[in-house]
């Protein structure tokens, strides 16, 4: 005793609390050589299936997504999105938290690395 109008009604009063998918649309394609080259380097063809490419592209896109909308969610408690933010959403995946917080601290040795270099070459300018 359901009655189909009142169905599509109700999905159409859903729907329109959403955004329209057309104001996301996206570049596809964008990750497609990365994702293969990072396909082969996990056991892949060299030249994988475009349609298995794309696919891949598609639950990264969704996964990164979907991580930067609940970081946003966290993060505007205190009114600006952070690095811990993201640390916090992965921080029952050890593996993924030790690998990000090792890219963090290699981020920051870089840029001290680089800060020094600056002022070792403004140190040589002003002796010549």
């Amino acid at each position: 005793m359901s009655n189909p109008s009142a169905g599509a009604s109700s999905k159409s009063k859903v729907g329109s609390s959403q955004p329209s998918e057309t104001s996301f649309k996206r570049k596809r394609g964008v990750f497609q050589k990365d994702l293969q080259h990072m396909m082969y380097g996990f056991g892949d063809d060299p030249n994988p299936l475009p349609e298995t490419v794309a696919l891949v592209e598609d639950i990264v896109v969704e996964y990164v997504t979907d991580m930067a909308h609940k970081a946003q969610d966290i993060g505007s408690k205190r009114g600006k999105l952070s690095v811990e933010d993201f640390l916090y959403l992965i921080r029952k995946d050890l593996p993924k938290l030790n690998r990000c917080t090792e890219l963090l601290s290699m981020q920051e040795e870089l840029k001290q690395a680089r800060k020094a270099f600056e002022v070792d070459e403004e140190k040589l300018g002003t002796l010549e």
